[in-house]
């Protein structure tokens, strides 16, 4: 006789293998790790053999776990679409959206565009996931995701949301001490304050009108993964970024950073960039990710107030 299925479990499993932790399901349901375990064991007594390979410090799925992990993902993505789909006569859309993004776009962008976007559907509440590595949107079961440069997800639907438009700056306090670099071959006598990620420190890339990109080794005294530090360190007085639009625009509207080298267009890599945002298939027609997608169409141009005169 085979014990009934208990839907709280698989949404527990799904959890599990898509994070590969038992303490990041617990913190996602809510509710002890002692319980994740127990849904655990519970479900593997119903399918009749184990799913996960418990290590000392990460979960990992068994070859049936691997394919009941793909079956199930599957099952509660269509599940959840129905269900939002019931919705769909309420008034107003509702539910959890899940966003992921960027740090600093999430910071300075997303945040008060879901606090206005709130105000108007109350009943939508926000997940807000911010990390600058490239995770998996659709094992993540992330709604919305903002995404910097080539896409490569086939089964997400993509829109191109802006370019990103980018500057050197720097603060008026900085520009009177050290001067004003006239070309990109004189930032070698400046501080550069640069961004330090996952893909290594960054090259600043300069093209001016026909001619080819050209790459620099800029250096400076700050290196840092975090943006915020580097546009505080810049403001300070400290030395030179090379920052999106989007990002520094309150500074250069009220003249506390200054746009240097605007002969020249920008990059951190190769070619032009583009912010994208992603949704799920099959997630686009639900209220809560249709309303939000309207809205962002709404508050586009107030996203990046200074690209309309850098976009071309």
């Amino acid at each position: 006789m085979t014990t009934p299925m208990d839907l709280n479990a698989l949404l527990v499993f799904e959890r599990v293998a898509a994070t590969g932790s038992f303490t990041a399901a617990a913190h996602h349901f809510h509710r002890a790790v002692s319980s994740v375990s127990r849904q655990i064991r519970a479900l593997e007594q119903s399918v009749g053999q184990p799913l996960l390979y418990l290590h000392t410090r990460a979960v990992t799925l068994t070859e049936a776990g691997r394919q009941y992990y793909e079956e199930v993902r599957d099952i509660l993505e269509r599940l959840a679409i129905a269900n939002e789909a019931l919705r769909e006569t309420q008034s107003e859309p509702g539910g959890v959206l899940r966003i992921n993004a960027p740090i600093a776009f999430g910071q300075h962008q997303l945040v008060p565009l879901l606090h206005r976007f709130q105000q108007r559907f109350p009943a939508v509440k926000a997940e807000l996931l911010l990390n600058d590595r490239v995770i998996d949107p659709v094992r993540e079961r992330h709604d919305i995701t903002f995404r910097v440069g080539n896409l490569v997800d086939s089964s997400l639907v993509a829109r191109r949301l802006a370019p990103m438009n980018y500057v050197v700056a720097a603060a008026p306090a900085y520009l009177s001490k050290q001067g004003t670099p006239s070309n990109p071959d004189a930032l070698g006598q400046h501080d550069c304050l640069v961004y330090q990620g996952e893909l290594g420190r960054q090259r600043w890339y300069f093209q001016q009108g026909n001619a080819g990109e050209q790459a620099y080794e800029v250096q400076g005294s700050l290196t840092s993964n975090d943006a915020g530090s580097l546009l505080r360190a810049a403001l300070l007085g400290q030395g030179l970024v090379l920052f999106p639009t989007w990002l520094i625009a309150d500074e250069l509207a009220k003249g506390t950073l200054v746009t240097l080298l605007e002969n020249w267009r920008c990059e951190v890599m190769p070619g032009r960039r583009e912010l994208y945002v992603l949704t799920r298939e099959g997630q686009i027609t639900t209220p809560k990710v249709k309303a939000f997608m309207d809205y962002l169409t709404e508050a586009v141009t107030p996203i990046a107030p200074w690209d309309r005169w850098r976009d071309s």
